[in-house]
């Protein structure tokens, strides 16, 4: 089964910046749709950014213009570019397919990566 590792989350102050990877132990390529998601303590796990196989993006209204996601097909990596960080950010974050489904060859929820944002 393809299994996703995220990482690059950390502590950042309010107006900071991070970068989120998230790499696939096999090929992604042919994967439509993949997206991160995140979920705050307390709270139901959300999708914030979505990517489809064309490079096509569509984003939550509240990361809207402050988040960006892409993907590299031939690294089996996504990322996720985080600008103007504020504290209601703060939440783990995890990638995955769209729907997050797990099938045979694709394992599913990874363990996530946690972003804190203080003020």
């Amino acid at each position: 089964q393809v299994q996703l590792v995220e990482s690059g989350g950390g502590l950042v102050q309010a107006g900071g910046s991070l970068r989120l990877s998230c790499a696939a132990s096999g090929s992604i390529s042919g994967i439509p749709d993949m997206g991160w998601y995140r979920q705050a303590p307390g709270k139901q796990r959300d999708l914030v950014a979505r990517i489809s196989s064309l490079r096509i993006t569509n984003y939550a209204d509240s990361v809207k213009g402050r988040f960006t996601i892409s993907r590299d097909n031939a690294k089996n990596t996504m990322y996720l570019q985080m600008n103007s960080l504020q504290p209601e950010d703060t939440a783990v974050y995890c990638c995955n397919r769209i729907p997050p489904i797990t099938t045979p060859t694709w394992a599913g929820w990874g363990q996530g990566t946690q972003v804190t944002v203080s003020s």
